[in-house]
């Protein structure tokens, strides 16, 4: 509602937006599309699509146009709680029995993508990055924001024991732990390669002796 009345004050009705939106005409996050499967789901959403959300709209709060700048204000308030209520959610789950634990992790596994996919596509291929920087409603480019989201939900999820499903970090944090002397070459190429039980051994020291690197 808020987007709805900054978008008035352009010209379009009330009335024309909702008509476009039942036709299919007018865009939206498709992330409203994916199903919730199981009570975890809960908990990933709030956590990591609002806070995916939240990295987004923080960044227009100094866009140049001041009726969706104010309404990005409002908006981050209420993500805000969605935010921790979700986080408190996964939290509470990783503390439960096995089962909760994994389905914990589950979530997180198949939201952890789309929570990403968030921020659009790469600079690279952004068609409207251009206008928006030049306008000034944008400030941050997509891969800037993303990368500050992974960075914080990275270390998020180490403290309550979720495992990000990325590879690109599995790989980063073992070239650290190698780099460091933590772990020898035929530990590295065993945790990169998933190889058996001297794996977990492996990764714990990691885990342990490294800091996260960001994807």
């Amino acid at each position: 509602m808020y987007l709805y009345s900054a978008a008035e004050t352009l010209g379009i009705s009330r009335d024309e937006m909702i008509r476009q939106l039942q036709e299919g005409k007018a865009r939206y996050s498709n992330i409203f599309n994916y199903p919730t499967l199981t009570w975890a789901d809960i908990g990933a959403i709030g956590w990591l699509v609002d806070g995916a959300a939240i990295v987004n709209q923080v960044a227009l709060q100094r866009t140049s146009y001041g009726p969706y700048a104010r309404a990005m204000f409002r908006i981050c308030k209420e993500e805000s709680f969605h935010q921790r209520q979700g986080y408190e959610i996964m939290a509470n789950m990783m503390k439960g029995t096995v089962a909760q634990r994994e389905m914990a992790q589950d979530a997180m596994n198949r939201w952890w993508w789309p929570s990403l996919m968030m921020f659009g596509p790469h600079d690279s291929d952004s068609p409207n990055s251009g206008d928006a920087f030049r306008w000034k409603i944008k400030r941050k480019s997509n891969d800037e924001l993303r990368q500050k989201f992974i960075d914080k939900t990275v270390q998020q999820a180490e403290v309550i024991g979720l495992t990000i499903p990325d590879p690109q970090l599995k790989w980063n944090d073992a070239k650290q732990g190698y780099d460091h002397g933590e772990i020898n070459w035929e530990e590295f190429k065993r945790v990169i390669n998933g190889d058996g039980p001297a794996t977990d051994n492996a990764w714990s020291i990691i885990k342990s002796g490294t800091k996260r690197a960001s994807g």
